[in-house]
């Protein structure tokens, strides 16, 4: 499988040895036998095996645990909006509280090769769903010098999923074929991306602004017009992750994983998407 700009794929169950479908047995086999009797014999490979209470997952999979991850935060995300609303000192400690425990959960699920637990993931999508709540209400209401509203939110969801839906698209007919060269790429431009929003950051204690990535300048735009590119093309490199899976037979609850990372990947997308309308929405 190819390697992944997204982390939380990188540690789904594989079969021993090397990939997910073994054929070190056979391959193993033949050779023994070829040093006995001088003549390669050949066995036919085993699939993947799922043990007795397990099968192989599928694409309705993906896409049903994908759905009910993805309805756990958007719920939870509509009831912060809403206690927001009614209290906005709420606004401050749901986005650091939940922004906190999802990352703490993401780091639990990939260093802890535990992103297959559907406890985890659902956890996951209630905590970002807490998070994204408050936080939309914190760039869209007067309250935090915000405007658009509501209307502000529904442009950016739609403008989510409508990027999710081109690059599936884009990943389907081949228009863009995923391959070393470009996880390469986009791995790095991930790097590159992290380093200095963590440097803008530091830079924010010391200099208002910081580095002027965040303060809706021409600078803030082109970057996050950057960060929605990778967001976007990291999808192709997901959906690859995904449909390797599903080709090499790995276990249902593998399905839980992808739905994780992709979600990770659409929290990431959605705030930028948001971040880049609030700038132009702004006086």
């Amino acid at each position: 499988m190819r390697t992944t700009s997204n982390p939380v794929f990188r540690n789904l169950p594989k079969q021993e040895g090397s990939g997910y479908a073994s054929f070190g047995s056979a391959a193993a086999g033949a050779g023994q036998m070829t040093q006995q009797f001088g003549q390669p014999q050949y066995t036919q490979a085993e699939p993947y095996t799922t043990g007795p209470a397990q099968r192989a997952m599928t694409i309705d999979d993906v896409v049903t645990k994908t759905g009910i991850t993805l309805g756990v935060l958007t719920v939870a995300a509509i009831i912060s909006y809403v206690l927001v609303n009614s209290n906005v000192d709420l606004a401050a400690p749901f986005v650091i509280g939940g922004g906190l425990i999802g990352l703490v959960l993401v780091l639990v699920a990939t260093f802890g090769r535990k992103m297959d637990n559907p406890a985890i993931v659902l956890a996951y999508a209630a905590a970002e769903g807490v998070f994204l709540g408050a936080l939309s209400f914190m760039f869209t209401d007067i309250t935090f010098g915000g405007t658009g509203g509501s209307t502000l939110i529904a442009q950016a969801v739609l403008g989510t999923f409508g990027v999710f839906f081109g690059m599936l698209v884009v990943y389907k007919t081949g228009a863009i074929r995923v391959t070393p060269r470009l996880t390469r790429m986009i791995i790095g431009a991930l790097i590159g991306v992290v380093v200095l929003s963590l440097g803008n950051l530091i830079a924010s204690f010391f200099t208002p602004g910081g580095l002027g990535l965040r303060d809706g300048g021409g600078l803030a735009i082109i970057f996050s017009l950057v960060c929605i590119g990778i967001a976007a093309f990291s999808f192709l490199l997901d959906f690859d992750a995904a449909d390797q899976l599903i080709r090499a037979q790995a276990p249902e609850k593998a399905a839980w994983g992808v739905a994780f990372g992709l979600t990770v990947t659409l929290v990431w997308l959605y705030v930028e998407i948001l971040r880049l309308l609030s700038y132009f929405n702004s006086d």
